[in-house]
């Protein structure tokens, strides 16, 4: 698994797709830059950070941040 962020684009894309790539990225790297404007991502992707035990922080401008905990 890479340490540094990896940033996924899902700009455009409605749910459930931005939560979907984020826990695809998730598989493979430590942590990771979401970009997604769906409005309810920010919800949806703070169930998936909850429901895996993961942390989430919202950066803004459609900006999220999900990692693993150390």
């Amino acid at each position: 698994m890479t340490a540094d962020p990896v940033i996924v684009n899902a700009r455009g894309m409605k749910c459930p797709w931005p939560v979907l790539r984020a826990a695809r990225a998730l598989r493979e790297a430590q942590a990771i830059v979401i970009e997604a404007d769906d409005p309810i991502a920010p919800r949806e992707l703070e169930a998936l950070a909850q429901a895996q035990g993961w942390r989430f922080s919202a950066l803004g401008d459609h900006r999220f941040a999900l990692a693993h905990p150390d």
